[in-house]
């Protein structure tokens, strides 16, 4: 056995023994022995594989498989550019805190700097975007080699995962190895096996929750409590909101938006300066990364001014604070005498939602229309039970953050680490796997054209491939409809080149040329019917992005109106 398949087989065994159960392959020959190594472990039933022959498509794939399940997923690719290709989604895990173990093969020192074909600096590629950098000595034909892999490879899954010691993330493995690159007949100078039983070679449990800080808070009634994506404990956050009587405002993808506290359109309140001056609070908790609007950033730039800023940290050493106004980053919050019921506090702002929430369904409802913002009202209370909700980070979040009501048996996900616009569609796939092999129900992702288009290859998959059962909703407005709502807008002689990007692309052959069925709907009453199915799918809703920004604006007048009304 030559030294690349010997290191090749004994990580992958030793990455399985610690918990790996989906990899990602993206084809190249330099890679060659941990692709193979990983078919086997696949073969045996060990773990699962995915190929993809976009290196961007794959890392995303691992970042949607790695944020739904929790654990870290392996990324595979060969040397040179194929490399770069997967720094998006790096930043993207960084930001979010998904575990990834990125395995990027390399040549051998010796070839480096002389002109090798394939060859380029992939030593810390990513920067401070990962946990950990490490470049591994070339695997080489003598004792020692065994524990030193095995032990590296409990390292490096431990700082992804975090283990309850640090913020989960992604971890970046520099393979250099030396040819030959396919197994050879004879054996290891040394056993290739690892630990009795299975065990990893390194135990390393995670720490408990005792270990975190807790912060002791007198009750009082006039608090406010804001989630964001990536909340590390949004049933603990629901549960604080409700044991406090204190409003929940949570974005969909926080996992928090569940209930009595929650409400359905606070970005709606947060938008009317007056009603929110009349209404501030004496202590703020923040979770998570909140940030899907000015009204949002505003609240908590004022929040720490006239009492405390409580961010509850994501893990050990991360935290959101984008306004610089925390007063306290902790762990947990312990109140002291806190209700247990609703207060008058909550009751105001609740009434509140429920007048800003008739007057913008009045409003879209005498427009008419399958719009984007009746569409993300109407995905969201059309999922079953138990299914999974991938949303685009641009308009589609936000629309879904003004429009959908409480739920806590759907689970909602997004790119909002670093809240862009790659590699959405294969997260979304990956997304999806992994919440259906954990036993989950049906998968839609919500997406713009231009997301859809960004990703296009993540659509095709090999015959071979694992599909989930994934239902793509691209809103079609020919461009970027975000732009749209910005100031940008007030450009007209520049803005549809430089913003809007209108591109004419035709979906329902984009979805044929990637094998897969397409359907158009233009009423809201067909969007139960559409979703029904089953397998990788497309579902297009046209839009206009003109009118989009008109309406949203008509309805946000609206809610100010009902604001201004008396009892709110």
């Amino acid at each position: 056995m030559n030294p690349s398949t010997a290191f090749a087989t004994v990580l992958v065994d030793e990455l399985v023994r610690c918990g790996l159960r989906e990899a990602v392959i993206a084809p190249g020959s330099r890679s060659a022995p941990l692709a193979m190594a990983l078919h086997a472990a696949a073969s045996g039933g060990r773990l699962r594989l995915h190929v993809r022959i976009d290196e961007r498509s794959a890392s995303f794939l691992a970042l949607g498989l790695a944020k739904a399940s929790g654990r870290p997923v392996v990324v595979v690719c060969t040397s040179g550019t194929a490399a770069a290709h997967f720094h998006a989604a790096v930043i993207e895990a960084d930001e979010a805190g998904v575990p990834l173990l990125v395995l990027t093969a390399d040549r051998p020192p010796e070839l480096r700097g002389t002109g090798a074909n394939q060859t380029v600096d992939q030593v810390k590629l990513y920067g401070s975007a990962v946990r950990w950098s490490c470049e591994l000595g070339v695997p080489e034909d003598r004792l020692g080699q065994v524990g030193y892999w095995r032990s590296l490879a409990g390292k490096a899954w431990a700082l992804a995962a975090g283990n309850g010691v640090t913020f989960p993330g992604p971890v970046h493995l520099n393979v250099p190895l030396r040819e030959p690159l396919v197994p050879q007949a004879g054996e290891w100078r040394e056993p290739l096996e690892g630990r009795p039983a299975g065990r990893p070679w390194t135990s390393m449990p995670a720490s408990d929750a005792a270990g975190s800080p807790v912060l002791e808070l007198d009750w009082t009634e006039r608090g406010l409590v804001v989630a964001g994506d990536g909340t590390a404990d949004p049933d603990g956050v629901a549960r604080l909101a409700e044991q406090a009587g204190w409003p929940l405002l949570a974005e969909p993808s926080s996992g928090a938006r569940r209930g009595p506290a929650a409400l359905t359109s606070y970005q709606y309140l947060l938008d009317a300066a007056d009603w929110v001056a009349a209404h501030q609070a004496d202590l703020v908790v923040s979770a998570g990364r909140p940030g899907l609007s000015r009204g949002q950033l505003a609240l908590l730039r004022a929040a720490g001014h006239r009492g405390p800023h409580v961010v509850l940290a994501q893990g050990p050493g991360r935290w959101s604070d984008p306004a610089r106004t925390a007063t306290d980053v902790v762990g947990h919050i312990r109140l002291r005498d806190a209700p247990g019921t609703p207060t008058r506090w909550l009751s105001s702002w609740l009434a509140a939602d429920a007048a800003v929430r008739r007057a913008a369904d009045d409003t879209l409802a005498a427009h008419g229309g399958l719009t984007e913002p009746t569409l993300a009202r109407e995905l969201a209370a059309a999922l079953p039970p138990g299914a999974l909700l991938w949303v685009a980070s641009s308009m589609p979040a936000r629309d879904l953050d003004r429009q959908m009501a409480p739920r806590s048996d759907v689970r909602v996900l997004a790119s909002r680490g670093a809240s862009g616009i790659d590699g959405l569609v294969s997260a979304a796939i990956g997304a999806a796997l992994a919440h259906q092999a954990a036993g989950g129900g049906p998968a839609v992702a919500l997406v713009g054209d231009l997301a859809l288009l960004h990703d296009a290859p993540g659509l095709v998959l090999g015959p071979a491939e694992p599909r989930p059962d994934l239902c793509v909703v691209v809103v079609h407005n020919d461009g970027g409809g975000i732009f749209s709502t910005l100031e940008q807008a007030a450009f007209p002689a520049s803005f549809e080149r430089l913003f809007g990007t209108p591109h004419g692309a035709d979906l329902r052959s984009l979805a044929a040329a990637a094998g897969l069925p397409h359907r158009r709907i233009e009423h809201a009453a067909d969007l139960s019917a559409a979703l029904a199915g089953t397998g990788l799918r497309v579902l297009e809703v046209r839009a206009d992005r003109s009118a989009g920004a008109k309406l949203r604006a008509a309805v946000s007048a609206a809610c100010s109106s009902a604001l201004a009304q008396p009892g709110c």
